[in-house]
């Protein structure tokens, strides 16, 4: 089924909505198109909007005629979404819309990421500001930028521009849960400079490629063990040492948020013998230990032909320090909730690098639900780093979101959700960055709760949301606003 045959899905509202969003181009940082059709889509509909200093988008609806005493109730998503193309797709992001298609319950995208993390939020937001027939308090709609690349949107949001006193972020990703608790997270940025070695070209050089990995949510899927691409690459190269191969250029990971599927090294081999040993001992190994958790995993080692006479390649010391490092350095799960079973409390992941002609670079996330350990865990990853003379500093943190065990929305949405669906919700924390706990610090009273349809494995190429569960989700969304 191509893309226009989505729109015949039910709710049509909603997915009418995201099919004309999913054309827009709408990377985090460039956020000018899909900021561009937001107030075009407020115009459409007569509709009152502003940008804030930050660029986020707010669109005021008046109540229907049924709730006009009722006080404004605020509905929150992001206009951003992770670009991410699988390995070997060729995708212009900038210029094509993402490719859809429906997989039985499943809608998906042809070999990039689909947007529905937080595409779908963003549409039921415009479905319920376009229709007629709704029931609803006033609504403060509010679409933020830059919430994938540090939350930038929400950390600029200037307090004084809304009046609700209960905010509905539809950014979650399992039906059956309400979640009213995430993690803050920060940045952990290096850079190391180094003077290449010339190496002659005579010596053989390969391409070693780690790839075919599940990647996936850096947040939600880090406890699951699944392999980081950029750890599996400086593995194979420790075990082979830098006097069997030397070091000229890696490239890994897509995004900072998200865990890397794939990783590319290539190096000059020093001692044939020596390499292919240590390289498949290592590489069956890996294989061995993620079978189960990774049965796409592909690692390779392919001759490249090289033109001129020498290859750049980082000296031996420089490599060692530098591929000790990425082996020592936390990656995964650092710490369980005590409080919350079987909730991550504190993670990192090792997200993208980038090395060549005397220079590499890397960024990586920390995230926590208790600041104190927040910080814990991205000194522990800087910690190796530093010791090596790298250059590292920390972007802008960003703070966690306390649940609230006496929250009025949620005790109304509990109930809500019994009677429709005829069992309890779950309620709980996430160990995702979720922009309430941001959105707090200018309106430090807000009655929060989050919620929204199944997606799986956002961030990666093979994200995917649920129809059914989507028209779950519409249908509490309406009985929830005819309620406030």
């Amino acid at each position: 089924m191509p893309t226009s045959d989505l729109r015949s899905l039910e709710p049509k509202a909603l997915w009418n909505c995201f099919a004309d969003l999913n054309a827009v181009p709408r990377p985090s940082k460039r956020e000018e198109r899909v900021v561009g059709f937001v107030l075009g889509f407020a115009s459409r509909y007569g509709l009152a909007a502003q940008l804030d200093s930050a660029g986020n988008v707010i669109i005021k609806k008046p109540a229907s005629p049924d709730r006009q005493e009722r006080p404004a109730v605020i509905m929150q998503a992001h206009l951003d979404m992770v670009h991410k193309a699988g390995d070997g797709v060729k995708f212009d992001f900038d210029k094509q819309g993402i490719d859809m298609w429906v997989d039985g319950d499943w809608v998906r995208a042809r070999g990039t990421t689909l947007g529905a993390d937080n595409g779908l939020g963003v549409a039921a937001i415009l479905a319920v500001l376009a229709a007629k027939d709704l029931s609803h308090p006033p609504i403060e709609a509010l679409f933020t930028l830059d919430e994938e690349q540090g939350m930038g949107g929400a950390l600029g949001l200037q307090p004084g521009l809304l009046t609700g006193k209960t905010m509905l972020n539809l950014d979650s990703e399992e039906d059956d849960t309400f979640t009213i608790g995430c993690a803050g997270g920060i940045d952990t940025l290096g850079r190391y400079e180094y003077t290449e070695v010339a190496q002659a070209s005579a010596a053989p050089v390969v391409a070693i490629q780690i790839s075919g990995l599940r990647g996936g949510h850096s947040g939600l899927q880090i406890h699951e063990g699944r392999g980081n691409a950029i750890k599996l690459m400086a593995r194979l190269l420790s075990a082979c040492g830098e006097d069997v191969v030397a070091l000229s250029t890696m490239r890994g990971g897509s995004a900072r948020n998200a865990i890397p599927a794939q990783c590319v090294a290539q190096v000059v081999i020093l001692d044939e013998a020596r390499f292919a040993e240590s390289f498949e001992r290592e590489a069956a190994g890996i294989r061995e230990e993620f079978h189960l958790i990774e049965p796409g995993l592909s690692i390779a080692a392919t001759p490249v032909e090289v033109d001129g006479g020498e290859v750049g390649v980082m000296g031996a010391e420089h490599q060692k320090s530098l591929v000790l490092a990425m082996q020592a350095v936390v990656n995964g799960v650092f710490r369980m909730s005590p409080v919350v079973p079987g909730l991550v409390e504190a993670s990192s992941n090792f997200s993208t690098i980038a090395l060549g002609n005397g220079k590499a670079e890397w960024s990586s996330l920390q995230r926590s639900s208790v600041e104190s350990s927040k910080v814990d865990v991205s000194r522990a990853f800087r910690a190796p780093f530093e010791l090596m003379g790298a250059e590292v500093k920390s972007g802008d943190p960003y703070p966690g979101w306390s649940p609230s065990a006496d929250s009025p929305v949620l005790e109304k949405m509990k109930k809500i959700y019994l009677d429709l669906f005829g069992h309890e919700v779950q309620v709980g924390a996430c160990h995702a960055g979720l922009e309430c706990g941001v959105i707090s610090i200018a309106y430090p009273d807000l009655d929060m709760i989050s919620f929204g349809p199944n997606i799986h494995e956002a961030h990666s190429e093979k994200e995917c949301a649920s129809i059914s569960s989507a028209q779950k989700f519409w249908k509490l969304l309406k009985a929830t606003l005819a309620d406030l």
